[in-house]
């Protein structure tokens, strides 16, 4: 299976990334052929034409909608690119999948790879300098020294100005794959200096395929998950496989119906809150405790939670509370944008059937729920409802009181 399989409904991303990759492979060969001749001889430097007509570069910004598959392209790419398949030399392209390059790249332990993506709310100038401090080093084994920054729209500004020397200035053979939501996410300076490639929301029919041919889950089951997360390929396969999560939605397609009165608006807001912070709960369990422990033990304290630090240690034990602390706010506002992204698609149904346009529901299984609130209400209101909720994710972005914020949704929700 090729590397670039998993790329959803991207045919010409992955066109692109696949010329750019036989390009790449034909720069390091002819490196290699170069110096295997011994003679100590410089290659010459490739002509302007040349150069021109290559489709590789040393940075890139993969841009696209949640669940557009940005970080899978990119580490296809980043596989391809350390590809070291024998069936090259015959005339086949880089990307194989089943080569030692392709695999180690494709599952996280590529030496030359760095897959960087982050659990709390921003990327600071520390990880970032330690990131083009690796930058600058030539690959140990594999062909190229590939930095895959999942999360460049998280980047501190001073983050991004140390960033920028780097994809300024870039080490002979090091490629730079940065991944946003779209390119205003990202400093100009550095968008600027970069090969953009912009991903598509992928069809529903090829998330459902995937999910099928990779994942092993029932055609039904995936077609109703594909559908209901409109082609978001992550959330889908977590749709399809979680029964917490299906579960979670279920609980949010219901909110419309719960917000006659403002004793209602009130308690679904409640709700809501506490849903998200019972998911970043859940994940503090499964990774806190280990972290904690693992510093402990690193930091020579003693056996058990009891133990006692050792002297000048405690800094190193605030700074992972602090950390952990970042990370279960991540987690709380990813959960709760969840659910409002659910809440968008309810509202966009009830919008389709008012407007008797001839697409599928997202929501098929609440369809007597849409069909009640589009006939009790009319397009205009239905507008005013999906832009309370835009309204709230805009205000959770800006550190608005989660509560707040979602008290003020649902009482806009009641009074359309």
């Amino acid at each position: 299976m090729a590397v670039w399989d998993d790329v959803v409904g991207q045919d010409r991303v992955t066109e692109q990334l696949a010329a750019a990759a036989r390009d790449a492979d034909a720069l390091v060969t002819a490196e290699h052929a170069g110096a295997g001749h011994g003679a100590g001889r410089p290659e010459p430097e490739p002509s302007a034409a040349d150069r021109g007509a290559s489709q590789m570069t040393h940075a890139w910004l993969f841009t696209g909608p949640p669940g557009s598959g940005r970080s899978t392209a990119a580490r296809a790419f980043a596989a391809a690119l350390q590809c070291v398949s024998p069936d090259r030399a015959l005339g086949g392209a880089p990307g194989c999948g089943f080569c030692d390059g392709c695999h180690t790249t494709l599952v996280g332990t590529h030496a030359d790879v760095e897959i960087v993506r982050t659990d709390l709310l921003s990327i600071g100038v520390k990880e970032t300098r330690d990131l083009v401090r690796r930058s600058s080093l030539s690959p140990a084994g594999g062909r190229w020294q590939v930095i895959v920054l999942e999360d460049a729209d998280r980047l501190t500004e001073g983050a991004g100005n140390v960033l920028l020397k780097a994809v300024e200035e870039p080490a002979p053979r090091t490629v730079w794959l940065l991944c946003a939501p779209s390119v205003e996410d990202v400093l100009p300076t550095i968008r600027s200096r970069c090969r953009h490639l912009s991903l598509r929301t992928p069809p529903v029919g090829a998330v459902a395929d995937v999910l099928v041919r990779r994942d092993g889950i029932e055609p039904e089951a995936a077609d109703r998950a594909a559908r209901a997360t409109q082609g978001h390929i992550g959330r889908a396969r977590r749709l399809a496989t979680d029964e917490r999560a299906r579960a979670r939605r279920a609980a949010v397609l219901k909110l419309p119906l719960r917000v006659d009165d403002i004793g209602g608006c009130l308690k679904a807001a409640q709700e809501l809150i506490d849903a998200a912070g019972e998911d970043a709960k859940q994940v503090a369990e499964e990774v806190d405790t280990k972290e904690t422990e693992e510093l402990r033990a690193a930091l020579g304290a003693a056996a058990g939670t009891g133990g006692r630090l050792p002297r000048g240690t405690a800094g190193a034990m605030k700074e992972l509370q602090d950390k952990q602390k970042r990370r279960s706010t991540r987690t709380q506002r990813d959960s709760l944008d969840l659910a409002l992204v659910d809440l968008t698609g309810f509202y966009r149904d009830v919008l389709a059937l008012q407007m008797g346009a001839s697409v599928p529901l997202a929501n098929d299984e609440v369809r007597d729920s849409i069909h009640r609130i589009a006939t009790a209400s009319t397009p205009e209101r239905t507008l005013r409802r999906i832009e309370a909720v835009i309204a709230c994710r805009e205000a959770l972005d800006r550190n608005v009181a989660p509560l707040l914020a979602v008290e003020a949704m649902t009482a806009a929700l009641r009074a359309g």
